[in-house]
């Protein structure tokens, strides 16, 4: 079982770094092109989102393998559920409903990950 929980933090931790990254560095016209959605809000929640990704993939990996801290991997995990909850919502105010199943799919899996950590196999 804490293999399983390793495999799916790692993939959960470069999916949300890799999309943080993005959010975070890239030119608003790039990101636009890619996500429509980014032409309505203002540029710092663009950004602010795109940082909380990447701190949130840090938090699902570096506690665990440092060990210092560990408590802070479950709750990463929560908090990017969090923010997965808030982006399916999001899309669904916008009829956006072809976006609303990746959220939903990273929230379910960041929400095992957060009950697996810190219930069933935690550090």
């Amino acid at each position: 079982m804490n293999t399983a929980f390793w495999i799916l933090q790692g993939l959960l931790g470069l999916a949300f770094l890799a999309a943080g990254i993005m959010k975070a560095t890239q030119p608003l016209e790039n990101l636009s092109t890619r996500m429509d959605w980014v032409k309505q809000v203002p540029a710092g929640l663009v950004r602010f989102i795109g940082i909380a990704e990447v701190l949130g993939a840090i938090g699902l990996i570096v506690p665990a393998v440092t060990g210092i801290a560990s408590i802070l991997t479950p709750i990463a995990a929560s908090a990017l559920a969090v923010v997965m909850l808030l982006a399916a919502g999001f899309h669904y105010n916008r009829k956006e409903y072809n976006r609303i199943a990746p959220s939903a799919v990273l929230f379910v899996l960041t929400v095992v990950v957060a009950v697996g950590r810190f219930a069933i196999r935690p550090f």
